[in-house]
């Protein structure tokens, strides 16, 4: 045996090995699509983020025990692309040098109040 705990405290301790299966993550990427339409580019994007917050929440909350910190890096990436994309979209051809740059992660999390699921994962208490 080996390991800081198992050398600190001569204890075994069991981790949880779960996280989003591919097809729940494909499910989850076919939503966000679902909602953000390129369609949708004139909309206001605070209602388009609006809409999209109840899934990130519902589908984050139900994976949030494990290890599922990496596929919701990559969720969050998904989205982020996928509004920057509508932003982008709707910018056209007057979309000037440099100005998609500042439509960071920060741009829709803090100005537009999309939910991330980044630094959501809770691991079960010991028993």
């Amino acid at each position: 045996m080996s390991g800081p705990i198992w050398e600190k405290e001569a204890r075994r301790v069991y981790f949880l090995q779960r996280w989003p299966s591919a097809r729940a993550m494909k499910r989850a990427r076919q939503r966000v699509k679902e909602l953000t339409p390129r369609s949708r580019c004139h909309a206001d994007l605070r209602e388009v983020v609006a809409q999209l917050n109840p899934v990130l929440r519902g589908w984050g909350a139900y994976f949030r025990t494990g290890n599922s910190a990496a596929k919701f890096d990559q969720l969050d990436s998904y989205v982020w692309w996928r509004l920057r994309a509508l932003r982008v979209k709707r910018a056209g051809s007057k979309l000037r040098a440099r100005e998609a740059e500042r439509w960071t992660r920060d741009y829709f999390i803090e100005g537009l109040g999309l939910h991330r699921l980044r630094g959501t994962v809770r691991y079960p208490e010991a028993a």
